[in-house]
């Protein structure tokens, strides 16, 4: 018998812990019906909607009526791009590293006349600060900045961009997906105008997430139908699932210090396995503030394609960075951004752990790799 897969690719799902699971399994037999309803039934839906808003918004430092539930991150930043660049033309600013789902989505308003301008970072993914001043501030309409790299877990400081938005009036929207549910985020300090999460990536379901909206702020709904979520988001509210977001983000908040520590000492663990082992490698992002579950790490001279299809063969699942990228042979747009040498891109994987790993799968995980690798070096 062959030895058990390990999972190593939380970021781009995480599995549904057992709370979670069984919060939804009561929502689906107590809160079934419509919250919209104003039946007893509907009234018991709206009872747990409410609180699980109340539940999100707490812990994410905002009001409750600033949380519009989605469908997801992909939903919650389509909202908010379409939103906010439904008026004049102009210009979106974003990293060049940003995630599918907020370029994809520019790409829509670039139809309509918007154009396009890269915010600058540092050889760590970093946002180069000092160089901020001299963006053309006067022809930004919108700004968009992933707060937590999905690819090299970098999180971002965007103290110095958030006050520049401020000042020149312009709305800025996080895409928090991969930060929110495992590293404190303040929706009310960051100072942003929007904020994009979902519930899959810290333990909770599919298909639910939210949009922070800065009270103040009205944007035209993406979705046409009813009046739900204070008519900016149509559509009947998932109760169950919104439930169980909220159990993943209460149980997470509960032990985010144990839970942190935990995992970073795991990534460590393997990363300090894989240096030592498998020589040469780069490490994406090793002097910046990362995500403690994420390892973004390059083997020169090997094929990152290769490489995954080799690791999954010896037991080991990871990815080559955003799976919604996936499919594509060319360097990840955020390395290249970060200046890497395309070849070393091309070379690179991602590793990104959770709290259901043990010491004893990481230490098996790094004896596999190193295996896969030697042998594709000496092939």
């Amino acid at each position: 018998m062959s030895d058990p897969m390990i999972y190593l690719d939380n970021n781009a799902t995480t599995p549904l812990m057992h709370p979670v699971r069984e919060r939804m399994e009561e929502c689906w037999q107590t809160a079934f019906a419509n919250p919209g309803s104003q039946h007893a039934f509907g009234r018991a839906a709206r009872l747990v909607l409410e609180d699980s808003r109340e539940t999100i918004a707490t812990i994410l430092d905002a009001d409750p009526s600033e949380l519009i539930f989605t469908s997801g991150g992909t939903e919650a930043i389509n909202t908010a791009v379409a939103g906010f660049t439904a008026g004049r033309p102009g210009l979106i600013a974003m990293t060049d590293g940003e995630h599918p789902a907020t370029v994809q989505s520019s790409r829509r308003s670039e139809m309509r006349g918007y154009g396009r301008v890269s915010i600058p970072v540092d050889s760590n993914g970093r946002i180069r600060e000092s160089e901020l001043a001299q963006l053309p501030w006067s022809q930004i309409r919108l700004v968009c900045v992933i707060l937590a790299h999905n690819e090299t877990g970098v999180v971002q400081n965007v103290e110095t961009l958030s006050a520049l938005c401020q000042q020149h009036g312009i709305p800025l929207l996080l895409d928090a997906v991969q930060a929110a549910g495992k590293i404190p985020v303040s929706f009310r300090t960051l100072h942003a105008t929007a904020l994009a999460f979902g519930a899959h990536k810290f333990h909770g379901p599919r298909g639910v997430g939210g949009l922070l909206l800065r009270r103040g702020s009205l944007i035209a709904p993406l979705l046409d139908g009813g009046h739900q979520e204070g008519g900016r988001r149509a559509g009947t509210e998932p109760v169950p699932l919104i439930a169980g977001m909220a159990k993943a983000l209460q149980d997470w908040h509960a032990e985010f210090s144990e839970r942190t520590q935990q995992v970073r000492e795991l990534r460590d663990l393997l990363q300090n396995s894989l240096v030592t082992s498998c020589r040469p490698v780069v490490i994406h992002g090793v002097e910046a503030d990362r995500l403690p579950n994420t390892l973004s790490i390059a083997f020169p001279g090997l094929s990152g394609e290769a490489l995954l299809v080799n690791l999954h063969l010896e037991g080991v699942a990871c990815s080559l960075g955003s799976t919604c990228a996936s499919g594509s042979a060319e360097p990840a747009p955020a390395l290249v951004a970060m200046g890497i040498d395309p070849d070393i891109c091309l070379a690179s994987v991602r590793f990104s752990l959770s709290i259901l790993n043990t010491r004893q799968e990481i230490e098996d995980a790094g004896q596999r790799i190193a295996k896969v690798v030697h042998r594709m070096r000496h092939a």
